[in-house]
């Protein structure tokens, strides 16, 4: 088989990322040029393209008329097939595969060649997340009509967790009814722990089926995955992303009756939705008014853990501004150990599923990757679990796809891994190994 062209798209809910690789069947990806518009939701959108590694374009503002994921996916491809220095794309025509990643992939245990018949199943369930699928959703349509010579293949968030055993995915509510309504736990990042767990068992050196580990993916949507013998267990997300660990606007898991004592109109529709898109408000609220964003009034977890860290006040200011450095120090306090908190729950309630038998604890995601203080301080509080941290390299930039940054103890004690997740790649190397996408 020849070597195509194979687009990864990941469209976000404020940004779409484009990645281009040059694959062959059963090889390694080799990326070739990322594209990427963000601040969809704050604008103006700005673009940012690099190839073979070089910034070309750092953050250039774009027209107004970016209205949306569409939008912004057409000038990426428009970007890629308009440069002449990337001669892998002359034309519309030389892209083989478009890798989609979709979040909520329902039954599918693997990737999926889209046909009518598959994306007729996908788009039923939107109503199971009718946040997260729909933008994806517009962009395959787009790349169905754009680009027709191409083979368009979904990849899913929720593929990963498939293994994970009936006792633990069960919801304990009228069995026929959560059969008949597809209610169970999913759970999502999927596409990133594959990845996680794939970099982690060849640093560690042992075979797949070997190892067990607790996996991180934490950003602005976060969330926590228990590896047995190298598949999912048990994961912290469950029928939508919405459960578990907050996120920069998600509540994460908190008591269900809560919503109904927040607001009154929680049951009806929001004014955000449309003919194809139903979300209440109890939805919205939980998922886009939530999180760090309603703690704190910013969604900048760098930013909440800068000012976590920091003297309440300073001696030369005056005391209005002492007491507005006092609040936000309490309040961004606040939001670091709950999140703290809320991460090592799950670390322990994991360590115990797997009985104790844990190779590694493993950091991803730009919080995961970027924050020595957070991998510290859940460290610390999980060294009863016999995991410690290297407080010197922990402190170290991360320039590898795998970095230890726990303690080297005896053979038998648990490391403390970062890994630098490429759910671009990922998507790339699943449609490389399936001779179905060729």
């Amino acid at each position: 088989m020849k070597k195509k062209i194979a687009l990864s798209v990941n469209a976000g809910s404020s940004s779409v990322k484009v990645s281009v690789y040059d694959v062959e069947f059963g090889q390694a990806p080799v990326q070739l040029a990322e594209a990427q518009i963000s601040g969809l939701t704050s604008p103006p959108p700005t673009l940012k393209y690099v190839r073979d590694g070089k910034t070309v374009i750092k953050a250039k503002e774009v027209d107004d008329n970016i209205e949306g994921q569409r939008d912004a996916f057409s000038l990426l491809l428009e970007t890629l097939v308009e440069d002449e220095d990337l001669p892998q794309i002359k034309s519309k025509e030389d892209i083989g595969i478009v890798c989609h990643r979709i979040v909520h992939g329902g039954d599918y245990s693997k990737p999926q060649l889209i046909s009518n018949e598959t994306y007729e199943h996908l788009e039923n369930l939107n109503d199971l997340a009718p946040l997260h699928n729909a933008n994806s959703l517009g962009i395959v349509q787009l790349c169905i009509r754009a680009l027709p010579t191409a083979n368009n293949v979904a990849c899913f968030d929720s593929q990963f967790h498939s293994t994970i055993p009936e006792h633990i995915r069960t919801y304990p509510i009228n069995r026929d009814i959560a059969r008949s309504n597809k209610l169970r736990k999913y759970g999502f990042h999927g596409i990133s722990y594959a990845f996680i767990t794939r970099s982690a068992t060849e640093f560690l050196g042992k075979e797949p089926d070997e190892v067990n580990m607790i996996a991180l993916h934490l950003g602005s949507g976060a969330s926590a995955c228990a590896i047995k013998n190298g598949k999912s267990w048990d994961t912290s997300m469950g029928l939508t992303p919405l459960a578990g660990l907050p996120g920069a606007t998600r509540s994460g898991s908190v008591d269900p009756s809560l919503v109904f004592h927040y607001a009154s109109d929680v049951g009806k529709l929001s004014p955000a939705s449309t003919s194809e898109l139903h979300i209440s408000r109890a939805e919205e609220i939980l998922n886009k008014e939530s999180g760090w964003k309603a703690l704190t009034g910013t969604t900048d977890f760098g930013k909440i853990t800068s000012l976590a860290f920091s003297s309440s006040s300073s001696s030369s200011s005056s005391d209005d501004d002492d007491d507005d450095d006092d609040y936000d120090h309490e309040v961004m306090k606040l939001a670091f150990d709950l999140f703290v908190d809320r991460i090592c729950g799950f670390i322990g309630s994991y360590y115990v599923s797997l009985r104790g038998k844990v190779d590694a604890l493993v950091f991803a995601g730009g919080i995961g990757e970027k924050s020595p203080q957070l991998r510290a301080a859940v460290v610390d509080q999980i060294s009863c679990l016999g995991f410690q941290i290297d407080d010197e390299v922990n402190n170290n930039e991360i320039r590898n796809v795998v970095e230890e940054v726990g303690k080297k103890g005896g053979l038998d004690e648990p490391r403390v891994l970062v890994v630098q997740t490429d759910e671009q790649f990922e998507m790339a190397r699943a449609c490389a190994e399936d001779a179905e996408f060729w």
